[in-house]
Parts: C-alpha cells; sequence; structure tokens
C-alpha cells in the first residue's frame, strides 16, 4: 500500500499543534504496519534546517510560477519515513509560524503557498513529477491541503483520497477573486463545490470532493454534524455522513514515554510511580514556584477561547484561593496572553506562566504536575489528555469530542471498579471550572486512591497501533472499491 501524506506541519520539522504531531507519528506507524508512506510538506526554512540532509531529485514546472519548484528528498527523523519538501523560497523561505507573520497575522499569500503544495501533490499523484512512485492512496490533512482532492477530482485515473479534519474551525477561507488569481476552474464556484457564502474554502475542497472523509475521534465525528460543533458546515458534513470515520488519534510512545524521556529530571513508569515527584520538584523549581506539597496543575497548549483559557481567568481570583499551583504554558491571542502575565507577577507563590512554545518543557509539566486542566469548548481529539495520562498526570476535562472519548470520570461507580482515569465536568463555566478543580483536589488529598487513579491512566494503551491498523482497513476498503468501478 502506497499512501501519500499531504501536510502543512510534521513534527519534528515544523510544528504548531497537534497536526503536527499527528502528520509526524502517524505515517511512522503506518510503515510499521508495512505501508509505503510517504510525507508532502512546504519546504519551510526552520524544516529544511531540522530536515538533516536533502536531495534535489525532481524539478516541477506548475502554472503561473515563473520557474520550477524543487521537490527534495530526505528521512523524517527518527523514522524511516521518506519525505518530500517543497522548495520554492518565495512561497516558503521566511522565519517563523508557517501560516502567520511575526505580528499575528496570516500570511498575506497563504492561498497560493498551499495551492502550490496542493497541485505538487497532484503532480505526484498523477505520475508528473518525473517519480518512480505513485501513491495508491493520497491523504490530506486540514484546509491547507483541501484543494488536492478537488484537483485529484478532475482526473479520471487517480489515486483514493482521503480528507481528515483535525479542527473544522479552521476553514482556510479566501475573496471571491482568490479563484480566478490561482488559476482555478470557474467550475468549483458553487455552493456544491468551493463556494461558502461568496468566499472560496480551503476547507470545501476536501469535504466535497475526497473519497472518504475523517475525523480525529469519534465523538468529534458525531458532534461536526449538528450546528453546535459544525461551523456552518454541518449540513454538507450530514450529506457526506456515511463517508465520515472518526479514528481516534495516538501518540507516539518513543517521544511520549516517562520511562526514557530525555527532558525529565527523573524517570519513572507506573511501577515505580514514587520517582514522579522529583519531576514535580524540578519543575517548581524552575518555575520558580515554592517547592509546597499542594497539588500543581499544568496546562498545555494554544491560548485561544476554544481551549477555554477564559474560563480559567475568569475562575482565577477564587482558583488562587485554593490549595494548588498552576504552570501555564502556550502562546495564542495576545489578550490572554497578556491578562495571563499581570496574573503571574499578582500570583508568583501560586502561578507561573511561559508564553511561547519549548518542547522540553512541555514534557516537564506533563511529567511534573499532578493534574493537567483541558476545559476545552471542543476538541476534536486532544493530545495532551494522552500524554497525561501516560505520565500519570490526572486529566481535568469537558466531555467533548476526543476527550469524552478517552477520559473516564472519577465517580464512585468507576472509582470502585478501577477504571476511573480523571476528572470530568459538563458546563463550560467558571463555576462548573471550579467545582471540578474541588473534586480533583479531594480525591488528591486520599494519596492511596490517587495513585490508583494516575496508574490507571497510564496502563491505558493510546498507541497509533490500533488507529494506524484503522487507517489501513481504511485505505484498504477505498483501494479495492476504486479497482472495482
Amino acid at each position: 500500500m502506497k499512501i501519500l501524506f499531504v501536510a502543512s506541519e510534521a513534527h519534528p520539522l515544523i510544528k504548531t499543534g497537534g497536526l503536527g504531531d499527528v502528520c509526524g507519528s502517524l505515517p511512522a506507524a503506518l510503515a510499521a504496519q508495512g505501508a509505503d508512506a510517504r510525507l508532502l510538506l512546504p519546504g519551510y526554512r526552520d524544516a529544511r534546517a531540522a530536515a538533516g540532509p536533502l536531495t534535489p531529485i525532481a524539478q516541477i514546472a506548475l502554472p503561473r510560477l515563473a520557474k520550477p519548484a524543487t521537490l527534495l528528498e530526505g528521512t523524517l527523523p527518527g523514522t524511516r519515513v521518506t519525505t518530500w519538501l517543497v522548495d520554492f523560497p518565495p512561497a516558503y523561505d521566511r522565519p517563523g509560524n508557517p501560516y502567520l507573520s511575526a505580528h499575528g497575522h496570516p500570511w498575506h499569500d497563504n492561498a497560493a503557498r498551499f495551492a502550490l503544495l496542493a497541485r505538487v501533490a497532484v503532480a505526484i499523484a498523477r505520475r508528473a513529477a518525473g517519480l518512480a512512485w505513485r501513491p495508491d492512496v493520497v491523504h490530506c490533512h486540514d484546509w491547507q491541503t483541501g484543494l488536492v482532492p478537488a484537483l485529484l477530482a478532475q482526473e479520471p485515473a487517480r489515486p483514493a483520497t482521503v480528507f481528515t479534519i483535525h479542527n473544522l474551525a479552521y476553514q482556510g477561507l479566501f475573496p471571491r477573486e482568490t479563484l480566478t488569481a490561482l488559476g482555478l476552474s470557474e467550475s468549483f464556484w458553487s455552493p456544491e463545490g468551493l463556494e461558502y457564502y461568496g468566499r472560496l474554502s480551503f476547507i470545501k475542497g476536501g469535504l466535497v470532493y475526497a473519497d472518504r472523509l475523517t475525523t480525529v475521534s469519534p465523538s468529534y465525528a458525531r458532534e461536526i454534524l449538528t450546528p453546535e460543533f459544525g461551523e456552518g458546515l454541518d449540513g454538507l458534513l450530514r450529506h457526506r455522513a456515511r463517508d465520515l470515520t472518526g479514528i481516534l488519534n495516538g501518540i507516539d510512545e518513543r517521544a511520549w514515554d516517562p520511562a526514557r524521556d530525555p527532558h525529565l529530571a527523573a524517570r519513572y513508569s507506573a511501577h515505580r510511580f514514587a520517582a514522579k515527584q522529583r519531576n514535580k520538584v524540578a519543575l517548581q523549581r524552575q518555575l520558580g514556584l515554592p517547592m509546597s506539597g499542594v497539588p500543581l496543575i499544568g496546562m498545555v497548549g494554544r491560548l485561544v477561547q476554544q481551549k477555554g483559557i477564559d474560563l480559567v481567568l475568569e475562575a482565577l481570583p477564587q482558583l488562587m484561593e485554593l490549595p494548588l499551583q498552576l504552570a501555564v504554558l502556550g502562546s495564542g491571542e495576545a489578550g490572554y496572553e497578556d491578562a495571563l502575565r499581570r496574573a503571574a507577577e499578582q500570583y508568583p507563590q501560586k502561578l507561573a506562566v511561559t508564553i511561547g512554545y519549548d518542547e522540553p518543557l512541555a514534557h516537564r509539566v506533563e511529567a511534573g504536575s499532578d493534574m493537567f486542566l483541558m476545559p476545552s469548548r471542543f476538541e476534536p481529539c486532544g493530545l495532551n489528555q494522552l500524554y497525561s495520562l501516560r505520565y500519570g498526570t490526572v486529566p481535568i476535562v469537558r466531555p467533548v469530542g476526543g476527550l469524552a472519548d478517552t477520559v473516564v470520570d472519577a465517580t464512585p461507580e468507576t472509582l470502585a471498579a478501577g477504571t476511573a482515569t480523571g476528572v470530568v465536568f459538563a458546563e463550560a463555566t467558571p463555576a462548573a471550572l471550579l467545582g471540578a478543580l474541588r473534586r480533583a483536589l479531594a480525591l488528591h488529598a486520599d494519596r492511596r486512591r490517587w495513585k490508583r487513579l494516575a496508574v490507571t491512566g497510564m496502563r491505558r494503551d493510546f498507541s497509533w497501533r490500533h488507529s494506524a491498523g484503522d487507517y489501513l482497513e481504511l485505505y484498504g476498503r477505498l483501494t479495492r472499491a476504486r479497482r472495482t468501478r
């Protein structure tokens, strides 16, 4: 089975969030099960720097480009996955975030940048790039790759296409004139195509034209069929419901393993759980928090409303009165960043805030915290709760998307049965958040029960093995169906 992964980010080459984690680990998991999975990414400056040795293997001439794009071949670090980077300096040779300028605004040419990625993917899929390799399946991820299924749908002999929705809230919307500027066919301009209320929608290219759609958890697959979570596209998704599957994301067990993690002060496991305490002390020391025995709660992620950071800020005065410490690592909207900085100055003994992203520190927060807070309004899958479970750090979450699929609330019944793994609260309100924290603190006071809760989570299997198998089964059904047409 030959699979071409087309994505806008993949760890460790470039990463802004969970999309990068998934696209950096799923191809390797598929390869481990015998697939020939190859990864296609934009040749960002940082990605080229992180990729190691790269070899130019093709020059691809494309419409509206003054010169050909160069395809660079390497290997995804830490894996055997063949990785191709599209080298076209006017589009990708710029520093920092792959989507945003230093001022936090989308790059002015994002439509052209990701249309270029799509056209290179199509050239590879059509065997028009000069490569002696053609995929059976082209697997695309989020709006940045949405034009790939749309363009391939116009090809009579093409591979099967899969489009994965990692977060429906990000849709790649551009003005009407972008269609012409990109040289796309006018036949795409209709509500049944790429038009969305007078704008060009990249994500509709995947939602309308891909052979199969997937999301990153079973619950999110059901949620996006409703107006509450469908982001204005629930009608289209209900129309395609038979082609939609929710497959839970996995985690890279090599990168996220408390027994082997090189970033930790002390390595530990479910059998050596006491060593986790040394990581708490090291984290408190690093963040400048008092080395207190009160529970330390971690948060790592984007500082946006989706993640419920506004709930935390609203509850903060009461939260800071509780016997706990809070460590926050993340970046996002400037207003939330500024509010957290001010709060850290106000509560220096209780609150530590690090703005930005630091991969080693993210590992240390997961290992050093007693609890991990994810009060998301919606969460397609979520990876941090999976890292937390693996690290014996009890997650406190809302029952949405992948959080609902992966965290078992600590009720009297589940605690007695030994199946509880976290604390779950229903309402997206500061009061409900505070109630969940108080419940978690009460559980933590019983050290024996708390260890059992944490260790139960550590023994759950959220590796990619199961999900990779589900994807291979999906690919197989698709390719068999195309052969019989």
